[in-house]
C-alpha cells in the first residue's frame, strides 16, 4: 500500500504539471505577446505562429534550469523521500491555485517568484516540523535550507526588475531619438543601423544565452561563439546592417516589422527556456525521486534524497511534450487573451473601458 500511495502522488503531480502548464502559459503569455500585439505592426496570427516556434525552441533548451527545483532552495540530503513528496505536492497545488486566481482577475504575476517562494515556504514548514521533533532551535533551519542559493535567486529576481527598467528606458530613449517622429522620412542608413544592432543583440541573446545548453550546434561553432564573442558580435553587426540596408532599399520591406517578429520569437524562446522549470520542474524532480527510492528498497521514511543533489538531464521527450502543451494553451486559452488585454490596455494612448477604475 505504501508504494501505491507514492505512485498515486507521482501520477497526481503529472496531472498537476499539465494543469500548471496551462495556467502558467495563460499568465506568462503577456511577457512575449503584449509588445508585438500593442505595436500593431504584424497580424495576430503571425505573432502567434512566431511565438509558437519560439516556445518549441525554448522548451528544448530549458533542461539545465530544472536544477532550481531539485536543489536550488533546500538541501535535499536533509530530507527523506516521504518528506520531499509532501513538499512537492504542496508546491504544485499552491502554484496552480495562485496562478489561476490571478489569471481569473486578468492580472499577470511572476511565475518565477511564485515557484521560488512556494518551494521556500514548503521546505521551511517541513524543516520546522523536523526541528521541533528533534528538540532543535530556529538556528538549525540553515542546515535544511540552501540559504546561499535561495538568497542569490531572490536577489537576482529583485535585481532583474531594476536592470529591466534601466535598460528598457535607455533603449527606448535611443530608439525614439533615432526613429521618432516621422520614421518613414528617415534615411535608410538609420533604419539599417538600427536593424543591424537590434538583430545582433537578439542573435547574441538566442545563441550565447539561450541555446548554449541545447547542443544544437557543432562544437567548433559553439566554441567560436563563446571564445570569440566580440568578433562574433562585430561580424553579425556588419552583416545584418548590410542585409537590413538591402532589405529596406531594394526589397522595400519594413525592417522594424521584421525586428518585432524576430524579437517576439526570442522572447517566446526565453520564456519557455526560463519558465518551463516553474511549471514542470517540481513534478520531474518528484518522478526522479520516486525512481531513485523505488530502486533503493529502503523505507520512504528512511531514504535520504541525496540523489537530488546530482545533475540529472531532463528527458527531451518530456520537454517537447511540455512545449506542445504550452503552444496549444497559447492558441486556445481565453484567460491568456484576458491577461494580454489587461497589459495592452495599460499602454494604449486613447481612452477606453478600464478593467479597474481609479479610486480617490
Amino acid at each position: 500500500m505504501g508504494e501505491n500511495v507514492y505512485l498515486f502522488m507521482v501520477i497526481a503531480l503529472a496531472i498537476l504539471a499539465i494543469t500548471d502548464l496551462v495556467v502558467g502559459v495563460s499568465n506568462d503569455a503577456v511577457n512575449f505577446l503584449n509588445s508585438a500585439i500593442g505595436s500593431k505592426a504584424i497580424s495576430f496570427k503571425t505573432i502567434m505562429i512566431v511565438a509558437s516556434v519560439g516556445i518549441a525552441f525554448g522548451a528544448i533548451s530549458s533542461s539545465g534550469m530544472m536544477e532550481v527545483a531539485r536543489k536550488g532552495i533546500f538541501n535535499p540530503g536533509e530530507f527523506v523521500f516521504a518528506e520531499i513528496m509532501i513538499i512537492f505536492m504542496a508546491v504544485m497545488i499552491t502554484d496552480i491555485l495562485l496562478l489561476d486566481f490571478f489569471n481569473t482577475l486578468g492580472m499577470p504575476t511572476s511565475t518565477t517568484v511564485s515557484i521560488v517562494f512556494e518551494l521556500l515556504g514548503a521546505s521551511v514548514a517541513i524543516s520546522m516540523v523536523k526541528i521541533i521533533k528533534a528538540d532543535g532551535g530556529f538556528s538549525d533551519l540553515s542546515a535544511y535550507i540552501n540559504t546561499d542559493k535561495a538568497v542569490q535567486i531572490i536577489f537576482g529576481i529583485l535585481l532583474s526588475v531594476v536592470i529591466a527598467f534601466t535598460i528598457g528606458a535607455v533603449v527606448q530613449f535611443i530608439s525614439r531619438l533615432l526613429i521618432s517622429f516621422d520614421f518613414k522620412k528617415k534615411s535608410k542608413w538609420v533604419e539599417s543601423i538600427f536593424g543591424g544592432l537590434a538583430t545582433t543583440a537578439i542573435i547574441y541573446f538566442i545563441l550565447v544565452k539561450g541555446l548554449k545548453s541545447a547542443n544544437l550546434f557543432g562544437g567548433s561553432f559553439s566554441e567560436f561563439v563563446v571564445t570569440q564573442t566580440e568578433l562574433f558580435l562585430l561580424l553579425n553587426a556588419v552583416l545584418w546592417t548590410l542585409l537590413s540596408y538591402v532589405v529596406a532599399t531594394f526589397l522595400r520591406w519594413n525592417v522594424y516589422t521584421l525586428i518585432i517578429a524576430f524579437g517576439t520569437f526570442a522572447l517566446a524562446m526565453a520564456f519557455a527556456g526560463n519558465d518551463l522549470v516553474n511549471f514542470i520542474g517540481v513534478p520531474i524532480a518528484a518522478l526522479q525521486s520516486w525512481e531513485d527510492w523505488r530502486a533503493s528498497g529502503v523505507l520512504p521514511e528512511e531514504f535520504a534524497m541525496n540523489s537530488l543533489s546530482a545533475a540529472v538531464p531532463t528527458p527531451t521527450l518530456l520537454l517537447l511534450l511540455s512545449g506542445g502543451i504550452m503552444v496549444i494553451t497559447l492558441w486556445f486559452s481565453s484567460k491568456a487573451k484576458s491577461v494580454v488585454k489587461t497589459s495592452v490596455d495599460l499602454s494604449r494612448q486613447d481612452e477606453g473601458d478600464e478593467r479597474y477604475q481609479p479610486n480617490y
